[in-house]
């Protein structure tokens, strides 16, 4: 499988090795448990980077390091509100390791998911949860000052459901497949007009970014996809739909030059498929294990053109 980026969502030493003198770019993760530690201890820090970077940088072609995944999706708890606090002290922790030893391509960073948001509909009334403003402020002022990317885990697949559930009609599948042409929706406070889902949901946390007084983060999509399988009343989870997706998305995500979003044009997006394999051992309903490009022995789910230049048919 040709791809330009692999995503762990650890900093595994075998597959970092694995990828040596590899021509990929790779993100490594820094663990949630780990986050207030390394936010408190600077030696912490330093040795996890020696430890997970410096032991395989520049052979294996590390970019980005992402501190913690989807953090604020989970602040119910004394210990949840307390990595909370000491996610940006992490990252500046880790940054601070990597760029005393002279590395300047390397961007640290932290994915977070869509349920953030407060408002996304329409894109220019999106805004974020009250409840987690206070950790977004410093996060934005750090990226921004940095010049790293704000990761978000996104999914059509999941609005699109959403949507479906609450109302028969609802958003249609081709907006949420990526079939631009097909459908558009015109913003009635912008007049930006949208001919996909993913653009919808990327421009409303562009939006509520602006109300902070950040209007020029750069965006990376860390997590997307479309799930090839479900259980019966999990509507469109079907290898057509999985490959149509991410198909679209390759298109649209590697055109040259980049499209952005109607908010952001020609804004490039560095975006991570999820997933590479199948999580067969996950609870709960059929989707949940169902996103792999890759059958457990390496062979395609369905195929799925990493270039960009072409779908593929069956």
């Amino acid at each position: 499988m040709n791809v330009g980026r692999v995503k762990l969502y650890d900093a595994d030493h075998e597959i970092l090795h694995l990828l040596s003198g590899k021509n990929i770019d790779v993100a490594i993760t820094v663990a949630n448990d780990e986050i207030s530690g390394i936010a408190a201890n600077q030696h912490l820090a330093d040795q996890w980077v020696y430890e997970h970077v410096l032991a395989h940088y520049p052979n294996t072609r590390i970019r980005f390091v992402l501190v913690g995944n989807e953090v604020l999706s989970s602040t119910g708890t004394a210990q949840d509100l307390q990595i909370a606090r000491d996610l940006v002290p992490a990252i500046r922790r880790i940054k601070n390791t990597i760029k005393a030893q002279g590395i300047r391509n390397i961007k640290v960073g932290t994915p977070l998911a869509m349920d953030m948001m407060e408002t996304t509909f329409p894109p220019s009334n999106g805004s974020f949860k009250p409840e987690i403003r206070e950790f977004m402020v410093p996060l934005l002022k750090y990226v921004n000052g940095t010049r790293s990317f704000f990761f978000l885990d996104v999914y059509p697949y999941f609005a699109w459901s959403e949507s479906r559930a609450e109302n028969h009609t609802g958003i249609s599948l081709d907006f949420a497949l990526l079939r631009s042409g097909n459908e558009t929706y015109t913003d009635p406070a912008t007049g930006l007009v949208y001919t996909d889902l993913l653009d919808q949901m990327l421009d409303s946390v562009v939006y509520a970014m602006a109300k902070l007084g950040y209007d020029d983060v750069m965006l990376a999509i860390g997590e997307t996809g479309w799930p090839h399988e479900g259980d019966s009343d999990e509507y469109g989870a079907s290898r057509e739909n999985a490959a149509e997706f991410n198909n679209n998305l390759i298109k649209k995500m590697t055109g040259v030059p980049s499209t952005g979003t109607p908010a952001r044009p020609g804004m490039i997006i560095p975006t991570f498929i999820f997933s590479m394999y199948d999580e067969n051992q996950k609870y709960g309903p059929a989707t949940e294990r169902h996103w792999g490009l890759l059958n457990p022995d390496g062979s395609p789910v369905y195929q799925v053109n990493m270039t960009g230049k072409g779908i593929p048919s069956d």
